[in-house]
């Protein structure tokens, strides 16, 4: 379980949240809204350990997250709002390295057929330069097709997605949660996702 108590994060001498309470178990998503500036990125960081909060706690299973460290960091997935992705590799070469550096690595024939199941289907080895905002997404969140964390943490994963693609990433989220995953994230498009419980964090 995921426990969040009392979470606090300044900027400068700005605070842009803070009394930040939640929970999360297995089956249970966790959507976080907000204008831009609220601090919605800024909470994904925290939890996943990559920044620290200026108060409060993040447990994980009755242990601090700061206790933990790499036993904490080998039970999430982070995609952040930016693609991450090397423009002059491939879209195949991309996610094999980005899953090797989250400590997972795929053979090449699993890489391949991650990627076909987001819809690039021929553009596995071309260079990511070439790909469109939208496809360039996608060869991101292939890695949700061949990680094996519980925790995922998704900092606007519809971005420069169209209607085919949302879908697809929604029967994802469903079926991770529906396998006992959890997923905390933040939109700003509209999605339904099934899930055994949702929650939602309205930040200021």
């Amino acid at each position: 379980m995921l426990k969040v108590s009392d979470l606090e994060c300044v900027r400068g001498e700005r605070s842009l949240f803070k009394d930040i309470n939640f929970s999360l178990e297995a089956g249970e998503l966790m959507q976080v809204n907000g204008p831009n500036g609220s601090g919605k990125t800024s909470l994904l960081r925290i939890l996943c350990g990559l920044a620290i909060p200026a108060h409060g706690e993040i447990c994980w299973c009755g242990n601090t997250i700061r206790s933990l460290d790499e036993e904490y960091h080998n039970v999430i997935t982070y995609l952040g709002h930016l693609n991450g992705a090397k423009d002059n590799l491939t879209a195949i070469e991309n996610l094999r390295i980005s899953s090797a550096l989250a400590g997972n690595e795929i053979e090449e024939s699993k890489a391949h057929e991650a990627l076909r199941h987001m819809g690039l289907g021929g553009c596995e080895v071309l260079p990511v330069k070439v790909l469109s905002q939208g496809q360039r997404r996608r060869v991101t969140l292939a890695r949700l097709l061949v990680c094996s964390t519980v925790l995922w943490i998704l900092d606007e994963p519809l971005v420069a997605l169209d209607g085919a693609a949302v879908k697809l990433v929604q029967s994802l989220l469903e079926q991770h949660l529906e396998q006992g995953g959890m997923v905390v994230m933040t939109t700003h498009q509209d999605i339904n996702i099934t899930a055994v419980v949702t929650k939602r964090l309205q930040l200021a």
